[in-house]
C-alpha cells in the first residue's frame, strides 16, 4: 500500500463511542476496587433505613377518612432512593474530579489522545450504571426487609423511570458544573458535603415534608432533591399524600424544574469547567 493510501490517524482512532466506552470500564473498575466508595454508595443508604425505621418504624401518616395510615418507613424509603442518586451522581463527581485533578491524573489525560468528550461519557456512563445498581439494591432491600410496596400500575413505574433519569442527569451535570468552586483536592469533600448534607434535612428525605418549616421549603424548592424525592414518593405512597403533602403531585412541574437543572448545569459544565488546575493555597 502506498503512503498516499495509508489511512489517516483519525481515521485509525476509535470512534468516539466506542472510547467512551473504554471509560466506562476503566471508571467502574476503579469504583468497585475502592471499598470505601462501595460502602458510602451502598451500606450508608441502607443503615439510614435501619436507623430511621428503627426511630420511626411504628409511626404512620393518616390521611383522609377511610384511607389506610402509611407507615412512615413507606414515606422514607423513595427519599433515601433519591439521597442515594444524589451522591453517586452530584457528590460523587463533585468529589472525584477535583482529586484525580490534583493528582495529575486529568493533566496526563490531556497529553493523551483521548478526546476530553470521552473522559465525560466515561465519569456519566459510570454513575448512571453505578446509580441504576444502587436503586435496583434499595428497592430489594425495602421490599424484602422493611415491606415497601412496588409501585401499583404500569403509570406509577413509568414516572420512576423518567424521574430516576432527570434526577440522574440534573445531579451528574451539576456535580461536574459545581467542581469549578473547588480549588484544591483537599478541601473538595467538604466543600461538597455541606450543600448535599443540608439539602436532605430541608427537602423532606429524614422528615416529613409538610413538618419543615416554610422558609425552608422555599429553599429546597429552589435545587432538584426536594423534586427528586417528591417524584419517588408519587411511585411508591397513596395518591392522598401529594395533595396533604404538596398540594398536589406536581409532575410537571417536577419534571420542568429537573429538565431545567440538566440544561443549567450543561451549560455551567461547558462555562466553567476548568481541565487542569494548579492547586491553589
Amino acid at each position: 500500500m502506498s503512503a498516499g493510501s495509508q489511512p489517516s490517524d483519525a481515521a485509525r482512532m476509535p470512534g468516539l463511542l466506542r472510547l467512551g466506552w473504554g471509560r466506562i470500564v476503566i471508571e467502574l473498575k476503579q469504583f468497585w476496587r475502592t471499598p470505601t466508595r462501595l460502602v458510602f454508595t451502598f451500606m450508608l443508604p441502607v443503615l439510614f433505613l435501619v436507623i430511621f425505621s428503627a426511630i420511626f418504624g411504628s409511626q404512620e401518616i393518616h390521611g383522609p377518612p377511610g384511607s389506610a395510615a402509611l407507615k412512615f418507613r413507606d414515606y422514607f424509603v423513595p427519599g433515601i432512593i433519591a439521597v442515594g442518586i444524589m451522591s453517586t451522581t452530584f457528590s460523587n463527581l463533585a468529589t472525584s474530579i477535583p482529586i484525580e485533578r490534583g493528582m495529575g491524573v486529568m493533566k496526563r489525560l490531556s497529553g493523551t489522545p483521548l478526546p476530553r468528550e470521552a473522559f465525560f461519557i466515561g465519569k456519566i456512563g459510570m454513575v448512571v450504571i453505578v446509580t441504576t445498581c444502587e436503586t435496583v439494591f434499595l428497592l430489594a432491600v425495602g421490599v424484602v426487609v422493611f415491606g415497601v410496596k412496588l409501585p401499583v400500575d404500569a403509570a406509577h413505574w413509568a414516572v420512576l423511570g423518567w424521574v430516576f433519569l432527570l434526577g440522574t442527569a440534573s445531579c451528574s451535570v451539576l456535580g461536574i458544573a459545581y467542581t469549578r468552586l473547588i480549588r484544591n483536592a483537599e478541601s473538595a469533600i467538604a466543600i461538597v458535603q455541606m450543600p448535599y448534607l443540608i439539602l436532605q434535612f430541608i427537602s423532606g428525605v429524614f422528615f416529613q415534608y409538610s413538618s419543615i418549616p416554610k422558609w425552608m421549603q422555599d429553599i429546597a424548592m429552589v435545587f432538584p432533591l426536594k423534586w427528586l424525592a417528591q417524584g419517588m414518593r408519587y411511585a411508591f405512597v397513596p395518591d392522598w399524600l401529594g395533595r396533604q403533602e404538596y398540594g398536589g403531585w406536581q409532575l410537571p412541574q417536577i419534571a420542568l424544574i429537573l429538565s431545567a437543572w440538566t440544561i443549567a448545569g450543561f451549560v455551567l459544565s461547558l462555562l466553567f469547567f476548568r481541565w487542569n488546575v494548579e492547586a491553589e493555597s
